[in-house]
This record gives C-alpha cells, sequence and structure tokens, in this order.
C-alpha cells in the first residue's frame, strides 16, 4: 500500500473516531471546502452542510449511535469501507417517532481524498433492514409463491436452466 493510502485510511478513520465521539464539527474538519456528497440525503442541501445536518439529525434518533468499520480498502485517492451502525432509536428518524428499538444496520462507504482532505464521497446503505427493524416495513415472508418461482425459472441470469432445475 502506497504513502497516499495510508493517509487516505487515516483520514477517513479519523472521521469516523470524531463521529463516534458525536464531534460533528471536528469530523467534517476533515472534509475540504469543496467537498461533494453523492449520497446526498432528500430535503437536504449539498455539500459540508448537507452532511452537518444528517449527522445532527442522526444523533438526535441516535444517541448512542456507533459505527464499526469492518473492512477498509484503499486504492489510489479512494477508501472503501464496510461498516455496521448500531442504536437505539430515541429520536424522530426520517418521519418515524421514537420507537426504543435497538438497530443495527449496514453500509458501504466510499470516500475520495486529495491534499488531505475528503472531496467526495458516495455512500449504499441497507435502509430496508433500518425501516424493518423500527417495525415501518414489514419483513419479507420467507416464501415464494408457485407463480414467483415459475416466473424466476423462466428469467434466471443464473444458469439456462433457470433456478429450478
Amino acid at each position: 500500500m502506497s504513502t497516499r493510502e495510508v493517509q487516505n485510511k487515516a483520514i477517513v478513520r479519523k472521521f469516523g473516531e470524531r463521529m463516534n465521539a458525536q464531534d460533528v464539527e471536528g469530523a467534517l474538519a476533515h472534509f475540504s471546502p469543496s467537498f461533494v456528497d453523492h449520497a446526498v440525503r432528500p430535503g437536504m442541501p449539498p455539500g459540508i452542510e448537507g452532511t452537518r445536518l444528517f449527522f445532527n439529525m442522526l444523533f438526535k434518533a441516535f444517541p448512542d449511535l456507533h459505527a464499526t468499520i469492518q473492512d477498509s480498502i484503499a486504492e489510489g485517492d479512494k477508501v472503501v469501507d464496510r461498516m455496521t451502525c448500531e442504536g437505539t432509536h430515541q429520536g424522530m428518524f426520517m418521519g418515524a417517532p421514537p420507537t426504543g428499538k435497538r438497530v443495527k444496520w449496514s453500509f458501504i462507504d466510499i470516500n475520495r481524498s486529495v491534499d488531505g482532505k475528503v472531496i467526495e464521497h458516495w455512500e449504499e446503505v441497507d435502509t430496508t433492514s433500518i425501516m424493518q427493524q423500527l417495525g415501518l416495513v414489514p419483513p419479507p415472508s420467507g416464501r415464494l409463491s408457485k407463480r414467483q418461482i415459475g416466473a424466476m425459472n423462466r428469467k434466471s441470469m443464473f444458469s439456462s436452466q433457470g433456478v429450478v432445475g
């Protein structure tokens, strides 16, 4: 791993440490003023201000929120982290009143850094799992109908024989 990749991982790790301490301003100090968030949430302004608002909202909803890096991979100017977040729902979140439920979800963050600052961010979050754990979306039934199996069998991308031989 190059020196730059090691430094970029350290920047992202420090950002995460500050967020786990709920020091939003300390975390955002690792961002460039021209930061672009490609995962900006609906209703949030772009850039650092949107990120600030999002995390302040998240910490009100989950005051004990903690993120854990499961895997971290750096290549060039990008760092990819596979992470989990865990917290107790004690405030409004995505329009949902507090449930008191403990939730855990996974996500993948990609951050691009230049000159010691994060300048771009992408993210994929398992929002369905969050909503299911909060009781806002029912979990899948776990059973497929014969019609669904037949449709999968006809349209399978995995083999010419379909899912069910």
